[in-house]
């Protein structure tokens, strides 16, 4: 007799499944209309699932143990680090950090060190009696700018239309390598309270000792030696697949996949012996395509953005579910309501006033609003959840007969309530900006057009609307569903619309002989939307219109996506359509 199984497997499986199809649902209208982000939007449905809520995912039950737990969300932020920066380091221009050079230096050098500074000085200032050099370990865990999260301005819609492409690559390139960068300011500050802790109970060797191991093992071993050996493994790597496709050795979907293998393979490796992962992906993948040709030939290729929002999705769903949310206002080192001005100080004064004041030394940066719209989309995130738990990792060493360091008793508490507020803040603030921004801007326009609309019953926007894009697209599809309806006769049953069908794979249906065709004009009139019918339209042959047709897809196609260009002769016949509605509203 069958049983239920409702474990843990199952549940996880069905609640990750469950929610990606339904976001996929209305994934454009989110992502492309409202400007929603992913990140936003998962984390939310992650806290709806957790334990405080639903209850559907409980990682706890999952690892059996905090330790363990914290373990899975290391090496979760890891994979999905790793992965995202080869694809970023991929997505940049030919030789771009060759050419690049200079305005990266500024971004990675000098305002990485004020906004790590300007950082620790806000969380120094703001949580009681803590020491300085934890704030310095704290502040380099929020320090770099999060790739994950920087999509929102990089990619899509918005990012078309209002980010010059200059803008969005130096964006890419700065989120990508800042990343691996955040490791010398965390271990300067990690191996002088290990070595130089107060209370006389430091491990023995002084501050000398903690910057040679600075120098030698954190710059030496972690940072040089992960760029030489990305830049090593995305040269072969790029020789090998030339070779295999000259050759025809490798198929299609080998060929795609290629650069998401690679980054598997150096977080495995550069796991191994103890190097910088995540920097060495985002060279590697800027190597890899050092002559652009991977770049171009997968440049129309949707499997790397599929991977993308696959991953973004799950991490952020999983962030949402493990965030310590009662410790917010439940800990022992920091009341709420100093921790809500930290985490709003930290957003205005980490990034904004430097990035404002050396704009006029990045080329990219060309206008004061420009500096502007850089220095506050600085997001927080996946990146500094991953130094959150090295710092948790490196903290547990710091033992004296078996119990920890009086010194740093309260080091581990207060890391894990400042950094995951401060994330959560900025995931929500960066993902509610546009659509927020977008708001104020048309809200008073919608407003006063409809206090001030005719009142006839022809005006074209509704009034609180998000813009004439959104109201645009609801009452476009919902038309063009209603116009995409086959009519058929009563006495034949045969398909009256003249649209093309197509069958599965792309091939059109012919149309059977003898089977009245109706115009634009005539269906559009059948559907209440135009009220007369042009006597001069032969059968076959659109009429004026108040509606777009619909468009069909690419060749091979049997569909159109909306975030795909349209063709030179979809676009001519929309402008046909469109003068023809103007002439029909007047």
């Amino acid at each position: 007799m069958p049983t239920l199984a409702v474990n843990n497997f199952n549940i996880v499986v069905s609640v990750l499944g469950g929610w990606i199809s339904l976001f996929g649902l209305v994934s454009y209208l989110c992502k492309e209309n409202f400007y929603l982000s992913e990140a936003l939007i998962s984390l939310l449905a992650g806290v709806a699932f957790s334990p405080p809520a639903a209850n559907f995912v409980r990682p706890l039950d999952y690892t059996g143990s905090q330790e363990n737990l914290d373990a899975v969300i290391l090496y979760f932020s890891r994979l999905v680090l790793g992965i995202q920066l080869v694809l970023a380091g991929v997505q940049l221009p030919s030789r771009y950090l060759k050419k690049q050079w200079k305005p990266l230096s500024l971004l990675l050098g000098p305002i990485m060190a004020a906004m790590w500074l300007s950082t620790s000085l806000i969380i120094w200032a703001l949580v009681p009696n803590l020491k300085f050099l934890h704030a310095l370990a704290i502040g380099a865990c929020v320090t770099p700018t999060d790739p994950v999260l920087s999509n929102v301005i990089v990619k899509g819609k918005f990012a078309d239309h209002n980010v010059p492409r200059e803008l969005q690559q130096i964006i890419i390139a700065e989120s990508g390598a800042n990343d691996g960068l955040g490791y010398p300011f965390l271990f300067f500050a990690l191996y002088l309270i290990k070595y130089t802790g107060d209370g006389g109970v430091a491990e023995t060797g002084g501050a000398g000792l903690a910057m040679g191991l600075w120098f030698g093992e954190t710059w030496g071993y972690t940072i040089i030696l992960s760029i030489i050996y990305g830049a090593t493994v995305g040269w072969i790597a790029k020789e090998l697949l030339h070779w295999a496709e000259e050759h025809k050795y490798v198929d299609r979907e080998s060929f795609l996949v290629f650069a998401i293998s690679l980054s598997l393979f150096i977080v495995g490796t550069c796991g191994m012996i103890g190097s910088d992962d995540v920097l060495a992906c985002f060279i590697a993948g800027n190597v890899f395509t050092w002559d652009d040709w991977f770049r171009l030939e997968t440049l129309d290729d949707s499997l790397q953005p599929t991977i993308d929002m696959l991953l973004n999705v799950s991490i952020f769903m999983w962030y949402g579910a493990v965030c310590p949310w009662s410790s917010f206002v439940h800990n022992s080192v920091i009341p709420i309501y100093r921790l809500i001005p930290l985490g709003i100080m930290v957003l205005l004064f980490r990034r904004l006033p430097w990035v404002y004041a050396i704009h006029k030394f990045i080329p990219q940066i060309e206008e004061v609003r420009q500096a502007i719209f850089v220095g506050f989309f600085g997001p927080v995130g996946v990146s500094a959840v991953f130094y959150l738990y090295i710092t948790l990792e490196f903290v547990r060493t710091l033992e004296v007969d078996g119990l920890v360091r009086p010194d740093v008793e309260h080091l581990a508490e207060t890391t894990l309530v400042v950094v995951w507020f401060v994330a959560i803040v900025s995931i929500v603030v960066h993902g509610l900006s546009i659509p927020l921004g977008k708001l104020g801007f048309y809200l008073p326009r919608t407003l006063s057009r409809g206090l001030h609309s005719p009142t006839d019953g022809h005006e074209l926007t509704p009034p609180f609307s998000l813009g004439n894009r959104v109201s645009t697209f609801i009452h476009g599809r919902g038309r063009s569903r209603r116009n995409s309806e086959e009519t058929s006769t009563p006495m034949t049953g045969q398909s009256t619309s003249s649209r093309p069908v197509y069958r599965i794979g792309g091939t059109v249906i012919p149309k059977r002989s003898g089977s009245p065709v109706l115009t634009t004009r005539q269906r559009t009139a059948r559907n209440g939307d135009v009220h007369d019918t042009d006597p001069d339209s032969s059968p076959g042959t659109p009429g004026p219109t108040s509606m777009s047709p619909a468009l069909p897809g690419p060749p091979g196609r049997t569909i159109r996506f909306p975030d795909e260009q349209p063709t030179t002769e979809q676009t001519e016949a929309k402008h046909q359509v469109d003068i023809s509605k103007q002439s029909a509203v007047s």
